[in-house]
């Protein structure tokens, strides 16, 4: 059963930063898409950023600008730095991957990232 990994979640004042990290084990990570999302209490899950397996990015209009995604083979991780963060980016963290070939996803527990105003 393949789990990947988040951390760097926690506790920041509006306008912080925090960087988030994705350890992929036990896929081929570089034949993967990356994505992030996220689901506040109450909401649905929602897509927030992607890097493709070639390295394109695409995120979501409410992050654009402030947070960006981006990955390293080698290490067989995926990043997402959030600058300006504000009290509704308040949610639980996902990483989800989706392996090119077999569309096969796989997904993280999740890290929790709370704004604070």
């Amino acid at each position: 059963q393949v789990q990947l990994v988040e951390s760097g979640g926690g506790l920041v004042q509006a306008g912080g930063s925090l960087r988030l990290s994705c350890a992929a084990p036990g896929i081929v990570f570089s034949y993967n898409h990356m994505r992030w999302y996220r689901q506040a209490p109450g909401k649905q899950r929602e897509s927030i950023a992607l890097i493709t397996s070639g390295g394109t990015t695409s995120y979501a209009d409410f992050v654009k600008g402030r947070f960006t995604i981006s990955r390293d083979n080698a290490k067989n991780t995926v990043y997402l730095e959030m600058n300006s963060l504000k009290p509704e980016d308040t949610a639980v963290y996902y990483c989800n991957a989706e392996n090119i070939l077999s569309r096969r996803n796989y997904w993280g527990q999740g890290t929790q990232v709370t704004v604070s105003s």
